[in-house]
């Protein structure tokens, strides 16, 4: 259990912990900016505009991440408000990709701190938060129900991709799947990606 990193090595329980919490935060954050400038107001009216995780996640959420790991948000939206379905794609997109910009944002940071000669934990948070941003940018855009990959193809396929579908039914095995055999994989995957850009970025810049 994740929990156990505590007493293994309590800074890095304690890295971890605030890295994905805040990048949690973040998304969740955008999808309510996102959707207000789209027309819905829900999620803003409901006080979502916030980086706060009791709000943006939820006492359950932030306590299954302090035991085992796994953390997660949810932001409201009525598709009625929105203006265009471009908008309502917008809004579902906008947590990814601000996931995909931290990742960016991190590697640059590291960088700069590098060259400012930085080295121990500082550097090992920076190159955690970049490859958890990558991870979970890669999860939320797999076509799974409650992930917003899903939610942008069940736009575009409302048919298809009914709740009650066997496609769906199938999905969620999927996510049970993907989740408990391959995350190592995958997290193994954006820690060699995103070590291999930053080995070629020092090597642009020595």
């Amino acid at each position: 259990m994740f929990i156990r990193l505590l007493w293994e090595s309590p800074l890095a329980f304690v890295v971890i912990l605030f890295l994905v919490t805040f990048s949690v935060c973040c998304h969740e954050f955008m999808h309510a900016f996102v959707a207000l400038k789209m027309g819905d107001d829900t999620a803003a009216c409901r006080g979502h505009l916030t980086l706060n995780p009791l709000k943006q996640m939820g006492l359950i959420s932030l306590l299954m991440m302090i035991f085992i790991g796994i953390a997660w948000g949810q932001v409201p939206i009525n598709r009625a408000n929105f203006r265009s379905r471009a908008g309502l794609v917008a809004t579902i997109l906008a947590g990814p990709l601000t996931n995909l910009a931290l990742w960016v944002i991190f590697i640059l940071i590291h960088l700069t701190a590098g060259k400012l000669g930085s080295r121990g934990q500082i550097m090992f948070m920076l190159e955690y938060g970049a490859m958890l941003n990558l991870v979970l940018f890669v999860f939320n855009m797999l076509p799974v129900p409650g992930l917003d990959g899903f939610n942008i193809i069940s736009e575009f396929f409302p048919g298809l991709f009914r709740r009650d579908s066997e496609i769906v039914k199938g999905a969620y095995f999927l996510l049970a799947a993907l989740l408990f055999s391959c995350s190592k994989w995958i997290f193994g995957l954006a820690f060699a990606l995103t070590d291999g850009i930053l080995r070629a970025l020092y090597g642009v810049a020595a």
